[in-house]
């Protein structure tokens, strides 16, 4: 099983296609190992040597902006179902009803936005006689978005046992917006605090540059030998753990 799983991972990593957004975190990545590396070692074999980390650095930020990502489907998807539920009252049936909603997507967020892509995909869904209940889950599922997951099991269910759609609809819309509200308070309340971690971050480079910059030769016996060399290691790992400390801090999910 073991196995099978590694040998798909190779596959899927053999038929990746690095995107736009996927180079411009390589780049990131590989200024990140040049500074370190010239910072803590002044040395271009560091920098060699540090190379490898890009990946680490990729899967995590690959992982925030999918997080970025949900929250902001997350966002769209209430606005989504509001359109639903206007349609419903109007007297759409609750398939016609995303239909329509796919308009108010588009002018609303644009033909790129995620979720006029995934309204799209469940009308084309449904003129091929999918269940719109499944498309939901699904929807779900592969977005990782609690709401939308919450949502679509509470669809599910009500239109089994033939519950009151509209008052279904608003009562998700409801839920929804008091957990956006939430996380728009908290969001406001650290954004200081998420600045500060972000400048305190970067003081350590500007103190050893200015310092290099003004008192030549300052950090040579660092750089030189061994002694100084793992003095710099345990340095560096040290504001690495901080670093990564300080964003499990900041990093506040509901």
């Amino acid at each position: 099983m073991n196995l099978n799983i590694l040998k798909n991972y190779f596959q899927q990593a053999l038929h990746y296609r690095l995107t736009k957004e996927d180079l411009i975190i390589l780049l990131k990545g590989t200024g990140l190992c040049i500074l370190l590396g010239y910072t803590f070692y002044n040395s271009v074999f560091a920098v060699i040597i540090m190379l490898p980390a890009i990946i680490p650095f990729f899967v995590y930020q690959k992982r925030k902006i999918k997080e970025k990502a949900c929250k902001e489907l997350g966002i769209q998807f209430k606005d989504a179902i509001l359109s639903v539920t206007t349609a419903g009252k109007a007297g759409y049936s609750i398939e016609n009803a995303f239909n329509e909603a796919v308009q108010d997507m588009l002018s609303l967020y644009g033909k790129n936005s995620l979720i006029y892509k995934e309204m799209k995909r469940i009308t084309i869904g449904l003129k091929n006689n999918l269940i719109l209940e499944d498309m939901l889950t699904d929807l779900g599922e592969r977005s990782g978005n609690m709401d939308i997951q919450e949502f679509a099991a509470v669809f599910a269910v009500a239109k089994r046992s033939g519950g009151n759609m509209t008052e279904i609809l608003n009562s998700s819309i409801r839920m929804i917006s008091r957990r956006i509200d939430v996380e728009k308070e908290i969001d406001v309340l650290i954004a200081s605090k998420r600045m500060e971690t972000r400048i305190m971050e970067a003081v350590p480079f500007f103190i050893i540059l200015y310092v290099s910059a003004t008192n030549k030769g300052f950090f040579e016996p660092l750089y030189a030998n061994v002694l100084g060399k793992a003095v710099m290691t345990v340095c560096m790992v040290i504001y690495i753990a901080a670093v990564y400390m300080a964003e499990k801090i900041i990093d506040i999910e509901i």
